[in-house]
């Protein structure tokens, strides 16, 4: 255990232990052992990050950085994310269980997102108002919205970390950055990143913990003042309670069940491969994972076995090796909890045609990738988040039904039509109640592309030129133009 890794807190430009000494351990999915050992932050350590992070604000070396040289760290940072893409993505991996060649590659693309902020930094602009009083010259202007607890779970951190860092260093905040306890590594590595970068010290801080001692002070600070979270909807409703300590500006991205609706007129094999992608990409463990595939009843058996087929197909095994297309799930809570949701559906009367149990010979964290073929749209597997790679499909008869079954959801983040219909591809996707709808295509993003969802799949959006403004307050400024003397207040005329 001497020889692991050990990963401390970054704090206010200092590397420091947990200031109570305590630590946690990070377990290696693909072997069941542990692998590196990290500091946690105790209420004392959160505080120091807060207060650095209010302090930095009022530091002319970053509250009057221009906005043009904020870009410029910005794609340092970018450029320092292209050099060591591979060394955090085989770390994440590790830590993970998620694919490296998903992660190195997911690590190179946020690098766009770094640039496509810069870009933006010396683009908030304000406005002169066209007032309807004589001898007042009015003005806007945007300014940082302050500090901001920015907090990202495991399964996409490095994208769900620049959706947030990126926009609220460009406008001019601080940031703490709470990375999950379970697999927090590659956040503790982009730490030295941000370090190199040059920003100035407390700018950014990197921490991570339980909730009693970590989250839960952050997230109800009286100095915190905005609130990007990505997490499952009962951590959110917490969140939201937290936030009424501080009234800090709030958004949430949140779990997804999303709906894959395949047309009788789609391309097969282009459907097809929406449904493996939207399934079985990360190993079923993404908020926008397309779990519940609705296809037209003429071509469901050919579209279900299919699935079954390629299903069977897919290689499962190290994810350090290029040739594995599926790992190990991060927690094995993940495997229980699919393990009992299958065990209700098929006493519903689902029908398990691929998969269905754990991977022989592998460690505990191994679940096979699973095809279930549904009775109804209330089998479990239809409503239950798994975060695991288990497809649900249904046949549907028409285009209403269709979008009713899409619909039934607690959840609202992505969507997926394929039909090679445009006007049902613009008529379904109108109705459809997601964030999020890609027509013949899943999984796509960008940084140029908002995200984010409805109902229980959270508010407000991530990405996009609209997202940058989340991070600022308008502040409105009066001057009077005229030589004479204010009226007399006393005398109404």
């Amino acid at each position: 255990m001497t020889n692991l890794p050990h990963y401390q807190l970054f704090i206010n430009g200092e590397w420091r232990d947990g200031s109570e000494g305590q630590t946690s351990e990070s377990v290696n999915p693909a072997t069941g052992n542990t692998w590196a050992t990290f500091s946690c932050a105790s209420k004392r350590d959160v505080e120091t990050a807060v207060l650095g992070a209010r302090s930095v604000l009022n530091d002319p070396q970053w509250r009057d950085m221009l906005p043009t040289m904020r870009g410029k760290l910005l794609y340092r940072l970018a450029d320092l994310i292209d050099l060591n893409a591979e060394t955090i993505g085989r770390v994440e991996t590790t830590d993970s269980g998620k694919l490296a060649t998903e992660t190195i590659s997911q690590t190179r693309y946020v690098g766009d997102y770094y640039r496509y902020f810069a870009g933006l930094a010396d683009k908030i602009e304000g406005a002169v108002l066209p007032i309807d009083k004589p001898d007042m010259h009015v003005f806007t202007k945007r300014k940082p919205i302050g500090v901001v607890a920015a907090v990202v779970p495991w399964n996409a951190q490095m994208f769900l970390t620049a959706t947030k860092l990126g926009p609220a260093l460009a406008a001019g905040c601080s940031v703490i950055l709470k990375a999950s306890e379970i697999a927090p590594a590659p956040m503790l590595e982009f730490a030295k990143l941000i370090q190199q970068a040059g920003f100035p010290d407390g700018v950014v801080s990197v921490i991570t913990g339980d909730a009693e001692n970590c989250a839960i002070p952050l997230t109800q600070h009286k100095d915190i003042d905005r609130i990007a979270f990505t997490g499952g909807p009962e951590t959110a409703r917490h969140v939201v309670r937290n936030s009424a300590e501080n009234f800090a500006v709030t958004s949430l991205e949140l779990g997804g069940k999303s709906p894959i609706i395949i047309f009788d007129d789609a391309n097969i094999e282009n459907a097809v491969n929406g449904l493996i992608a939207g399934n079985f990409g990360a190993s079923g463990q993404s908020c926008v994972a397309g779990s519940r595939g609705f296809v037209q009843r003429n071509i469901f058996e050919h579209i279900a076995s299919e699935v079954e087929q390629r299903t069977k197909n897919i290689i499962v095994g190290d994810p350090q090796d290029n040739n594995t297309h599926l790992g190990p799930l991060c927690t094995v809570a993940q495997v229980e909890r699919i393990e009992d949701t299958l065990k209700k559906s098929i006493a519903q009367g689902a029908v398990i045609r691929a998969g269905g149990s754990r991977t022989a010979g592998l460690s505990n964290h191994y679940f096979n990738p699973t095809l279930v073929e549904c009775k109804d749209a209330g089998t479990e597997t239809m409503q239950v988040e798994m975060f695991g790679p288990v497809m649900s499909l249904l046949p549907f008869d028409t285009e209403d039904e269709a979008i009713s079954l899409a619909n039934n959801s607690d959840y609202g983040l992505g969507s997926g039509v394929f039909t090679q219909n445009i006007a049902t591809a613009h008529r379904v996707s109108n109705r459809l109640n997601s964030g999020i709808c890609w027509i013949n295509t899943y999984r796509a993003v960008s940084p140029i592309a908002p995200f984010g969802g409805f109902n229980q799949s959270g508010y407000g959006r991530e990405a996009g030129m609209d997202s940058i403004m989340d991070y600022t307050r308008t502040q409105t400024t009066w001057i009077n133009t005229s030589d004479k003397p204010m009226a007399n207040p006393f005398v109404m005329r």
